[in-house]
């Protein structure tokens, strides 16, 4: 179970504060994957960091009864002057599992070739969107947070493999997905909320989330 219990977060932009969350309370059970819909600049990418850990609140409290995985291509744990291999074996390492099947598993999912073995810094963004999505899926968390869907990437193959793990996750574990666009949500969740003006709105499904969000968004 992942708690948030009156959690409010803001920002000066050095001309006003920008709220993200204002005394918000929600819960997510395991299980029950969730999507969120917001609009660009409404703090997505803020909440979801929170949920992982990665931001603090400024008030309330956040419970974390389960294993929660970094964001969907959060590179922020990754050492870009060693290889996706060296990369892999020390996170698998941090987090009590086996680095040869967390190695092997990245390297299969991936499908980096011999660039496995060099510097992630010197990856382009596409192959470290790739090597990114492969470790968090490698690694065993009870859920999984996304930040606007499957990383970006020409590769097909890659699509493929990626799609077909992910489908398979879903069947075992819950997945929080936040997006500016409800299409993306359908593949992930039933169950929605929308995140503007720092509340949360819950909703049962998916489609009553997006009435309120088009009315709010193009009224």
């Amino acid at each position: 179970m992942l708690e948030f219990d009156m959690v409010s977060k803001s920002f000066w932009t050095g001309t006003q504060r920008k709220v993200i969350l204002d005394r918000v309370s929600f819960r997510v059970d395991l299980g029950e994957s969730l999507g969120i819909l917001a609009p660009n600049g409404t703090g997505k990418t803020t909440l979801i960091k929170m949920m992982a850990g990665l931001e603090k609140p400024d008030e309330g409290e956040i419970r974390r009864h389960c294993r929660i995985s970094f964001p969907l291509g959060y590179m922020g744990g990754v050492v870009s002057k060693i290889s996706a291999r060296e990369n892999a074996r020390y996170i698998a390492r941090l987090y009590g599992l086996d680095p040869d099947y967390v190695e092997s598993f990245c390297r299969w999912l991936c499908g980096l070739g011999e660039y496995f073995d060099q510097p992630v810094g010197t990856y382009s963004s596409g192959m470290r969107a790739r090597f990114s999505f492969s470790l968090m899926l490698a690694l065993d968390f009870d859920v999984y947070l996304i930040d606007e869907g499957m990383p970006n990437s020409t590769d097909v193959d890659f699509n493929r493999r990626a799609g077909e793990v992910l489908a398979e996750r879903l069947r075992t574990t819950t997945i929080i997905i936040v997006s500016h666009q409800a299409a993306i949500l359908e593949k992930f969740a039933r169950k929605a909320a929308v995140l503007m003006g720092g509340r949360l709105h819950m909703f049962d499904t998916l489609e009553e989330a997006k009435q309120l969000y088009d009315y709010e968004t193009q009224g």
